[in-house]
């Protein structure tokens, strides 16, 4: 039996390092207690009706789980008087036997099978204990009231898991009198010594139990710092160009805000060499030549005729009613229409003119003069 008690105590030892080993968030010491109340049956083993000798018992008792495999307790049970053992008297009392101990658990399915970071349904625990045994017996054989002895205890529970922390649990365990008065033999773990106990009850954990967390790797860690570093630098950088163009974009936005505050200024074409600039009007919306307007371009035709290395320079305008988009395309529509109309018509050189749209045109107080093409001849 002493064998028994070692390989257990070694089982338990076992789990302990087995549970320390999983990579197991270590709760607050408030957390992992249990309390639980059984109640159940104990019949002495030796020279009584197995059933006849049985008389009811309970307990109470007070645990706190150490890791996912191994646990400590304190415990207290008592058996009822219902009749007496081996012929002696009852007792005075109520109850004619108690016991007071501490006992260790161990969770076989976590020490074999691991812990799987949750409550299993159901649970097998490996249990031992060992305190003090108390009888209550009045008038006895001996002339002796009372006795004490003490009480080693080996068994197992049986847990049907409910929730997380509302057990149910059935805890068969063979108790045995180390050597005090009630030894029907010799001291130690002997059968005649020994009382067989079942019982079942409830029990509740506090706290929230074992989680499983990540191990440190320093390799990992040093590589995600070198990453944060390197998303820190990343972000200065883009904070510097930030700042970059945040001053740009105020140094644009207030050219802006000065052009849309500064007063219309009107353009006004002056020269005193009538005979190198000539203008072509359209009418609003329209970058078609109208007939009235077509002296104006034959008169630029004959003057690149007579002069065949002349070049002219045709600029499109339109006036700011509607559109702006709009409006710049009909300005580079306009100048298109006269160079067209020179190529077309008048069989003038293409490359010896040059069309090209200015958008809105203020060269005139009059907006409507402004829907024009103005074409500079450019002498040989």
């Amino acid at each position: 039996m002493k064998k028994t008690l070692i390989a257990a105590t070694a089982v338990a030892a076992i789990g302990a390092i087995s549970a320390t080993a999983q990579v197991v968030e270590q709760p607050k010491f408030s957390d992992n207690w249990s309390i639980g109340i059984e109640g159940g049956v104990t019949t002495p083993m030796h020279n009584n009706a197995f059933f006849g000798a049985m008389r009811p018992i309970m307990g109470i008792h007070l645990g706190k789980q150490l890791t996912p495999v191994f646990g400590l307790g304190i415990e207290a049970t008592t058996a009822i008087n219902t009749s007496s053992w081996h012929g002696r008297i009852h007792s005075s009392t109520a109850f004619d036997q108690s016991y007071v101990g501490l006992y260790g658990t161990a969770d076989l399915f976590n020490l074999f099978g691991g812990y799987q970071c949750r409550v299993r349904p159901f649970t097998i625990e490996a249990v031992l204990g060992a305190g003090w045994g108390h009888d209550y017996f009045a008038n006895d054989v001996d002339g002796t009231d009372d006795w004490n002895y003490f009480v080693t205890k080996a068994g197992l529970n049986f847990n049907f898991n409910v929730t997380d922390n509302f057990t149910i649990a059935v805890r068969p365990y063979v108790a045995w009198d180390m050597g005090g008065h009630f030894a029907q033999s010799n001291t130690g773990y002997n059968i005649n010594n020994a009382t067989f106990n079942i019982m079942a009850g409830v029990n509740y954990r506090f706290g929230k139990g074992f989680r499983c967390v990540r191990p440190y790797n320093a390799a990992e860690v040093d590589a995600l710092n070198g990453e944060v570093n390197a998303l820190r630098a990343a972000l200065d950088e883009s904070a510097a160009t930030s700042a970059v163009l945040a001053a740009q974009t105020a140094a644009l936005a207030a050219q802006l805000d000065s052009c849309q505050n500064r007063k219309p200024q009107v353009v006004k074409e002056v020269t005193n060499q009538y005979n190198s600039v000539r203008f072509v009007f359209f009418r609003v919306g329209s970058h078609k030549i109208t007939a009235d307007q077509m002296p104006n371009v034959e008169m630029i035709a004959d003057y690149m005729k007579h002069h065949p290395k002349a070049k002219v320079v045709i600029k499109g305008y339109a006036s700011p009613e509607g559109n702006y988009d709009f409006n710049v395309k009909l300005a580079q529509n306009r100048a298109e229409a006269v160079r067209n109309a020179l190529v077309a018509k008048y069989r003038i050189a293409a490359d010896r003119i040059s069309a090209q749209g200015e958008g809105i045109g203020h060269m005139f107080d009059e907006d409507s003069w402004n829907r024009v093409s103005i074409c500079t001849l450019e002498s040989e």
